[in-house]
């Protein structure tokens, strides 16, 4: 069975479970079976509400009655398969350990069991978790709990624990969306001191290449293929490095006129990324729907870039509804940046009926600099090279502190380029480590 310890509120070693740990696991989950054996009337119950949980929308909710026994049988007949297996037993004696012991000689290579017991019992827990089993909850089960663990257990299975996917949008074009994306990407690596990993999905209209200072040296097609394949090799040479903690996916050269990937391979490509990189960073300009909507689904961040003027918002307005539609949980997982700040000063709307119409604060607002945006990019020169630019990136890091905090990694401060000074989000940001 697939051994990865976790506390719990429901365990003998009581860890209560923080709004960063709440955090963490609100996102669209990947797709997987979970399959529970109980008789706990209540149990079962909260088990069967996270049908209607948004973030299950792509789990199998699959029950049975009975324990490990049944377990062992369904899984040795071959009529049930389970990425996750959710035990129930009566009995806490040596002859349930043994048949835990059966039982996993059935499991597929990589399934995660939790169980479900009568009494709390640290002897037993820690026993549990030494043979391998994920976690160990005492009955009956509420649905927050069931829904925290099971969402944390299939996380940590595909190796993207502690990763964080951030989705940067604009409300349309010519708003500064890959700008700030660029920025915030350059701002993770030389002022968290972050290994990040920056993305669009716009295929040939990516314009990614010349604000980062690379030729395209792949497509998205090539790339969802190799992630799927596992070609470590091609997947590399794929990659432009900026600098030590930065990489970019070296796509755009795709043909602009054809399709461009399915979402369920980009999710795939995604899901891989996060693997290795604690920060995932995906512009969504010029991306198809279909991109956007699974990228935006499944982030643990959105930043959603408008201007002060009139048809900016509007639209923004609109999508932060349709967003609202496809998450619950909009109100923590969407900053809004307004840039542009005095471009048109007499046609801009006030920043206090911007907010009562868009029904949220600003987290970000970005002065119009058009020699310091446009020359970046053009030169394909990072943002916080200069004075200014480190001033404006700052600001952008420091409303990623909600998604970067409570991951259960480390580091240590966020430097300044110029004068190393000490940042006052070094706090926020000391759990965050850098991955291997």
């Amino acid at each position: 069975m697939y051994l990865r310890s976790m506390s719990s509120t429901s365990c003998p070693i009581c860890i209560f479970m923080t709004e960063d740990d709440s955090n963490h696991i609100s996102v669209l989950l990947p797709s997987a079976r979970v399959v529970m054996f109980a008789n706990d009337a209540e149990s079962i119950e909260s088990f069967k509400s996270l049908q209607s949980d948004w973030r299950f929308a792509r789990v199998t909710i699959e029950h049975h009655p009975g324990g490990v026994e049944q377990a062992a049988e369904a899984l040795k007949a071959g009529a049930v398969s389970a990425d996750l297996l959710i035990i129930e037993t009566e009995s806490i004696d040596d002859g349930f350990t043994n048949r835990l012991e059966t039982l996993s000689s059935y499991c597929a290579e990589g399934t995660a069991a939790i169980v479900i017991g009568p009494v709390n019992d640290v002897n037993l827990y820690r026993k549990l978790i030494g043979m391998g089993i994920s976690d160990y909850l005492v009955r009956p089960v509420k649905a927050q709990a069931f829904a925290f663990h099971i969402a944390r257990t299939l996380i940590e299975r595909i190796g993207a624990t502690g990763s964080r996917l951030v989705a940067v949008m604009g409300a349309k074009g010519g708003v500064g969306t890959t700008v700030i994306a660029q920025a915030m990407a350059w701002g993770s690596a030389d002022m968290l001191n972050q290994k990040t990993i920056l993305m669009d999905a716009a295929g040939g209209r990516s314009t990614l290449s010349i604000g980062m200072n690379f030729e395209p040296a792949t497509t998205l097609q090539e790339a969802v293929r190799a992630a799927a394949s596992q070609n470590e090799d091609s997947f590399k040479r794929m990659l432009h490095q900026a600098n030590e903690r930065l990489h970019v996916l070296s796509s755009g050269g795709d043909v602009m006129l054809d399709d461009s990937v399915d979402a369920s391979g980009y999710e795939g490509l995604i899901d891989k990324l996060m693997t290795t990189y604690p920060v995932v960073i995906v512009d969504l300009s010029g991306s198809p729907t279909s991109l956007q909507r699974i990228v935006l689904s499944r982030a643990n961040h959105i930043v959603l870039v408008t201007t002060p003027l009139l048809p900016s918002l509007r639209a923004a307005r609109t999508l932060i509804q349709e967003i609202k539609d496809l998450r619950s949980d909009i109100a923590k997982s969407l900053d809004l940046v307004v840039s542009m700040e005095g471009i048109a000063p007499k046609q801009e709307v006030p920043k206090k009926e911007l907010e009562r119409a868009l029904e949220r604060a600003t987290a970000v607002t970005i002065a119009f600099n058009s020699a310091l945006f446009s020359g970046s990019e053009n030169e394909g020169r990072k943002l916080n090279s200069l004075p200014e630019g480190i001033a404006v990136v700052r600001n952008l890091l420091g409303m990623m502190s909600k998604v970067l905090a409570g991951t259960g990694s480390s580091i240590s401060t966020i430097a300044n380029d110029d004068q190393q000074k000490k940042s006052p989000f070094s706090a926020i940001f000391s759990k965050l480590k850098e991955k291997a």
